[in-house]
C-alpha cells in the first residue's frame, strides 16, 4: 500500500535552516509524482513545492518560496526531500508530503491544487522562532 512518512520537522531561529524528508513506498513504475504542501494553524493547506516522480523531475515552487526552498529527491533510496532556507516566523506550519498516483495526467500545471494529489503524510511540525 502506499505510504508517505515526513520527517524533520523541529524548531529553528528565524535566518535557519532546515531539511525536511519524506519516505515513501508502495508505487508501482506506472508512475507517481511526490510534492510538499504545509498548513498554520486556523489555514488551508498552501503548496509548496512539486515535483518529484520516477521520470524527470520538473521542480515548482510557491512564487514566495522561490530561490529559499528547494525540492530534490533519491529514487533509490524511496526518499524526497525539500531543503528550507532563509526561514522566518510565516514559514511555521505542518509540513505534509503529498502524492499523486497513478499519474494519468500531466502533472504540475496544477501543482499547487489539494485536490490533484491522492496520498497525504501524516505532516511535520516546523516552528520558527523570531
Amino acid at each position: 500500500e502506499v505510504q508517505l512518512q515526513a520527517s524533520g520537522g523541529g524548531l529553528v531561529q528565524a535566518g535557519g535552516s532546515l531539511r525536511l524528508s519524506c519516505a515513501f513506498s508502495g508505487f508501482s513504475f506506472n508512475g507517481y509524482a511526490i510534492g510538499w504542501f504545509r498548513q498554520a494553524p486556523g489555514k488551508g493547506r498552501e503548496g509548496v513545492a512539486c515535483c518529484i516522480s520516477d521520470g524527470h523531475d520538473d521542480t515548482y515552487y510557491a512564487d514566495s518560496l522561490k530561490g529559499r526552498f528547494t525540492i530534490s529527491g533519491d529514487i533509490a533510496k524511496r526518499t524526497a526531500d525539500l531543503q528550507m532556507n532563509i526561514l522566518n516566523p510565516e514559514d511555521t506550519a505542518v509540513y505534509y508530503c503529498a502524492a499523486i498516483y497513478p499519474v494519468i495526467t500531466p502533472y504540475g500545471v496544477n501543482w499547487w491544487q489539494e485536490s490533484e494529489y491522492d496520498y497525504w503524510g501524516q505532516g511535520t511540525q516546523v516552528t520558527v522562532s523570531s
